[in-house]
This record gives structure tokens, sequence and C-alpha cells, in this order.
């Protein structure tokens, strides 16, 4: 019998129309273009403007052309799974938002959070409904307004972020592609390093925390870059060496758009040369979940059904892993 695999069967991204350069940045913070480029390999990132627009509204407008494309109603999707850092409310999930406003009255959903890593981990969730035969359908998103949590005036974070955000539709495949394999790993300690200090249940808000500015991202850059080097690098090669793949056997690498140096690192690793990763970040900086599904959008002409692809990412918390895909169309 057939093995049932959960395919990728179309993409779409979407960011907004209003940049934010680093000349821009030179002027709310003591920095200046070349350093941001040289440590993070960022030139412009995209900011969602807009008064009562978040998260779901980015995903809206990457979910309507990949239906489109498809050719396929909202009513056929059953499941969305939403990855996202910066829901639109602490609750109901953004992804049951999402379902109201694209019309997909026939889905139920919930959102993932996992930091940087939250796309992956929701494919690899999703991939388990589809291989089943539970469902035939479903919808992952990965989306950040990363702007709505960002200090302008901390030099350490703001450089790096932008908003934006896509989406994957993955439905049965019996021809021996889709999703292969997946390595995902927490290290929960990380979170001293790389959190939002208020607005949870153990320091809820108050005048106090918005005062201290403990709503936004708090990073401790320099460890957290030691860990997401070698973390990225060693999961893309493990899931590597588990299914007896070498560099010459991969035709691309999609990594988490977080800084070049550790894009590079990750690249060197697997053995692969320059023209076989990814690379975005120039653009549209760190966009949290968000990442990945740029990417795919935008590089999907390029590839071939059946070609090996590693995905990769690292986020805070600290969260991390890999997924082998192969193409499906």
């Amino acid at each position: 019998m057939t093995k049932v695999r959960a395919a990728i069967t179309a993409v779409h991204a979407w960011v907004p129309p209003d940049l934010l350069t680093n000349h821009d940045l030179t002027k709310l913070v003591d920095t200046n273009e070349e350093w941001i480029e040289t440590r993070t390999g960022i030139k412009e990132r995209h900011i969602l403007k807009g008064e009562g627009l978040g998260s779901s509204d980015m995903a809206v407008q990457a979910i309507l052309p990949l239906l489109k494309k498809r050719g396929i109603g909202a009513d056929e999707i059953e499941l969305i799974i939403c990855a996202t850092t910066t829901p639109d409310m602490q609750f109901p999930a953004t992804a049951n938002i999402i379902a109201d406003k694209i019309g997909a009255v026939n889905a139920w959903g919930y959102d993932v959070n996992a930091a940087c890593s939250g796309f992956i981990f929701a494919l690899t969730t999703a991939t388990k409904f589809i291989e089943t035969g539970t469902h035939k359908k479903v919808l992952v998103v990965g989306v950040d307004k990363m702007s709505s949590i960002i200090d302008y005036t901390d030099r350490a974070t703001c450089v790096i972020f932008g908003d934006g955000g896509g989406a994957v539709l993955l439905e049965p495949n019996e021809e021996g592609n889709g999703i292969m394999d997946s390595i995902l790993r927490v290290d929960g300690s990380g979170r001293a390093f790389l959190h939002q200090k208020a607005g949870g249940s153990v320091k809820p808000a108050t005048l106090e925390t918005v005062a201290a500015k403990e709503h936004f991202v708090y990073q401790e850059g320099q460890t957290v870059f030691k860990f997401a080097v070698t973390k990225m690098a060693d999961v893309s090669a493990e899931i590597m060496e588990k299914n007896n793949l070498t560099g010459s056997d991969i035709s691309w690498l999609i990594p988490h758009q977080a800084n070049k140096r550790i894009i590079d690192a990750t690249a060197r690793r697997m053995g692969l040369p320059d023209e076989k990763v990814t690379l975005n970040i120039e653009r549209y900086g760190n966009t949290t979940n968000g990442t990945i599904p740029l990417c795919l959008w935008e590089w999907e002409k390029k590839f071939k059904k059946g070609d090996n692809i590693i995905i990769a990412a690292f986020g805070g918390g600290f969260t991390w892993g890999a997924i082998w895909v192969k193409w499906a169309y």
C-alpha cells in the first residue's frame, strides 16, 4: 500500500507596502547603515501601518491568492494552523479570525507559538492530519506583525525585525513527494535570553510594565547568536545524516531569515553552495514566522517536482528544527 504523505500544493505570501530602511533607523537610534547590514544582512523591512490591522489581515492577503492559484474555495479548507508570535488578540486564536475573514466556514483551527520556529512546528503538526487520512486540505500560516512588539529606541532589536507572512496548502500525495521527515527541538532554559517580559500570566500588564517597556522583545544578542548558529546548523546536518542525504542530494535550503551569518554557517555545515540557499533577509528582515513561507513563495518557480528541500529554523525560547521536503509540483 502506498504511503500517503502531506505535500505542499500551493504557496503564497504577502508583505505590507510601507518600508523601514536602514537609513530610516539611523534617525531613530544610534546606529549606521553599514553596521546594520554587516551584522545582519538586512537593508530594509516592511511595516504594517493602519488602525486596527493585525497579523490576520496579512494572512488573508496571502491566503486569498493561494486559494485562487489552486482553484479551490475557502469552504473546502478543513483546518487552519497559524504560527504566530503576535496574535491579533490573546484569544480567540488568530487561526479562527483568519477562518472568519476568508470565509472558511467548514474549517477548525488553532495557533502555534514557537517563536521563529513556529512555522516548521505548525507544518510538522499539520502533516499528521493529512497522513492519518482525517483531513484533505490544511492551511498552514506563518505570520507576524513584529513592529507591534518592537521598541524602536532599542538598537539591539529594532534593526532586525519586519512584518509579513505567508501560507502553504497541504494535501495528500501518493507519488512519494511531500513532507518526508522532521527533527524538532526545544530548550526552555533559553527563555532567559530571548523573551517578552510582561503580558503573560506570570507578569500581567500593569501601568508599571507598560512604562518600563516590558511588552517589547528582549534579546541578549550574542548569546542567542551563538546558540542559533550552532543549533540550526546541527539539526540541518542531522536530518541529512538520518536520511543518508549529502549536499549533492539537496536542491535547496530554505533557512529562517534571522541573520545572514547564521544562514551562511548552516549552508557550510550542509556542504551547500550559495546558489542552493534562498536568501531574502536584505529586503524583509526577520519576519519571525513569516520568513520561511516568504522564501517558499519567492523561489516557488525555481523548484522542480522531486527536489529535495531542507527547511530549517531557530527561535526564542529556545526552539529549533529542520524538515526534509520532496517538492510535489
